[in-house]
This record gives structure tokens, sequence and C-alpha cells, in this order.
């Protein structure tokens, strides 16, 4: 690790490759030779368009994103799809399925109630939000225009690792947390969609994965921004685009693909989770709530049995070049967010700390 670098656990923004950093850096001023930066560029001139198709055909790549979908480059964050879902696909209808199983549904929750009846088909606030329901307890509705879900929970550290069967219904996912982490079946989903500032990029941009036939008859009277089609009829540039944040996810795509792909990362993020759930598993001192079925390989919650040791615990672990640890003020405890950015050495770090610190503390 280099001296003026950090292991940097937040959950977003979050760690971006060093390599990735590194390609920004020396091209910061001047881009292939174009005598200016890619945040000089106009999103309209030949270089951006360069860069914009070549970003979206990496993605493309990486996902296999089937030839009838259409990816967006948009603003707003996943906050934003929360009204853009229920606009774009009620088409009619005034009923959707939501699946409750953290603070982020909650969220989504919300907001499709201005727009629609919601149907919580499935809730895990029983039991804290530690698991998920299991799939035959769901009441779905058959004439839901959609069933909305959150495969990872940020705050709570739970994730699906399974795709939920909905039947003909359009599937909408919030994949902000948890998207590029590992393989996936695009086409199970209507739409996918994920801020970018967890695994993809930088803060400001968010991809939406549509799929083409959900695309027009928006609810009357919402704003042309809202409407799927507006950026899929002008390849996202309907207005100005985060160029930057486009350009920087486009190296992001590249690095995954240099690292041999989701399959590879894939076995990573796995072995990574797995180094933090070990220590977590064989300690009476550090816990983690939820259902082992149900962990999350991208944030890793735990608690220590004396919170008192909470402050102490993150100025050692700060120390040592292991930062931004600090649970969500909503639960408490700590939090390791362990994205695609975060090295398999900086998750040795932290569960080599933890270690050590039971042991001096414990």
């Amino acid at each position: 690790m280099s001296s003026h670098r950090i292991y940097n656990f937040n959950a977003g923004p979050a760690a971006l490759p060093l390599e990735v950093l590194e390609t920004a850096k020396q091209e910061l001023t001047d881009w292939q030779g174009c005598g200016m930066s890619v945040m000089e560029l106009s999103h309209r001139s030949k270089e951006f368009l360069g860069i914009a198709e070549h970003a979206e055909r990496a993605l493309r790549q990486l996902l296999n994103v089937p030839d009838d979908y259409r990816v967006l480059f948009l603003q707003g964050g996943a906050s934003s799809q929360f009204a853009m879902v229920p606009i774009n696909l009620l088409r009619g209808k005034n009923k959707a399925d939501y699946i409750w199983t953290g603070a982020w549904g909650k969220k989504a929750i919300a907001e499709g109630k201005r727009y629609c009846q919601v149907n919580v088909a499935a809730s895990s606030e029983a039991e804290k939000f530690n698991t998920i329901p299991a799939p035959a307890t769901w009441q779905l509705d058959t004439d839901a225009a959609y069933v909305h879900y959150t495969p990872n929970e940020t705050i709570g550290g739970v994730e699906y690792h399974w795709i939920p069967d909905v039947g003909d219904v359009p599937l909408v996912a919030d994949m902000s947390s948890t998207i590029l982490s590992r393989p996936l079946d695009v086409s199970r989903y209507g739409v996918i969609y994920a801020g970018a500032q967890k695994n993809i990029g930088p803060a400001g941009l968010t991809v939406v994965i549509v799929r083409e036939d959900l695309i027009g008859q928006p609810a009357a009277g919402q704003p042309v921004m809202f409407d799927y089609a507006t950026h899929a009829n002008n390849d996202s540039m309907y207005n100005t685009p985060p160029t930057y944040g486009w350009y920087l996810s486009g190296l992001v795509f590249e690095w995954l693909k240099e690292k041999g792909g989701l399959e590879a990362i894939a076995r990573i993020n796995h072995g990574k989770a797995k180094t933090l759930y070990d220590v977590i598993d064989a300690s009476d001192f550090y816990s983690n709530p939820v259902d082992p079925d149900c962990r999350s390989w991208m944030n890793v919650p735990f608690t220590l049995a004396d919170p008192e040791l909470d402050a102490t615990f993150l100025q050692e672990a700060g120390q040592t070049g292991l930062v931004t640890l600090k649970g969500h003020r909503s639960v408490g405890g700590m939090r390791a967010s362990i994205y695609n950015a975060m090295p398999e050495e900086g998750v040795r770090a932290l569960a080599d700390f933890m270690l050590d610190f039971e042991k001096r503390r414990g």
C-alpha cells in the first residue's frame, strides 16, 4: 500500500481502484492528446461521444446485457429512481408490489406510495431486517405493475443470493451496492438501477438498465426528465450528463475486464467476505446479527461485545490506516464496506487488526 493511501471502508462514496485513479491522474489535464480535460469536453464532441460509447459497450460486455435492453447514464441517484420506476412502469395500473428488507426498501416504498397503491408483499421488519422472508410467504398481487426489491441492503448488510421468481410481472432491483460484484442474469429483470458511488464510479452518476418494452407510456403530467424515453431517445444526453463520472466509470469497467470479468471478481468478493465473517463467527467479542444465508458480500456490519470500546476501536483502526468503519447511525457498531475496489490485502489487514484488538481488549 502506498504511504499516501489508506484502506477506505466507506459505504459510499466508496474507494475506487487505484489503477483507475492513476489513469485518471495521467489524463487529467490532457485527455489522450486533445489538450483538454474530460471535464472540459463538450458532451456532444466526438471525443466524449467515444468515451460514452466505450463505457456502455464495456458495461454491456461485463453484464452480458441483452440487445433489447437500454443502458442509461443519468443523474439524481437511486433515490430519483424511487419515483421514476412507478412513473414509467405503472402504465395505467395503480398497484405495485414491494419487498421490504431494510432502510433503502423503506425509502422506495415511501416514494412509491406517492404514485400508486403499494402492496408490501413481504417484510422482515419483525425480524429487525436481519433476514429475507421465504419466497413461499410472499403475498404477490398478480395485477401488480411490477415487483420492487433491494438485492443488497447497504445499512443492514442483508443480501439476496438468488433472484426472485415473480412470473411475468417486471422485476425491479435497486442494485446500488451490489451491481458488478458477481455475474448477473439481466434478462430476469425489467429494470435495474444503481447509484454509481459504491461499485461503479464516483457520486453523481446513476446507471439504469431497462427493458425496451417498458420504455414509453409514463404517467401523465410528470417531468420530462423522469421519462425513460427522454433519455433512451437521446442516448442519455437530453441534458448535459455527469461527463467525468461517466468517463471514470468506463475506466472502472475496463479495470474489471482486465481482472477477468465478473466471475473472477465474484471469487475475490466471496473470499473477502468469508475472511471477515470467519473472524466474527470464531469470536465471542464480535457479532453479526444477520442470518448467515443472507449475509452481504459487500457490507459487513458487526458489533463489539462492549459498545464502550467502539470509539477506541475506530481510533486505533484509523491509526493503522483502516478508516470509515463506523456503522450507520441507525444501527450503530461497525460496518466494513468491501466493494470491488477494496483489495484483498485491505480486508486481511482489517481481519488481523480485529484479532489483535480482541486479544488486547477482549
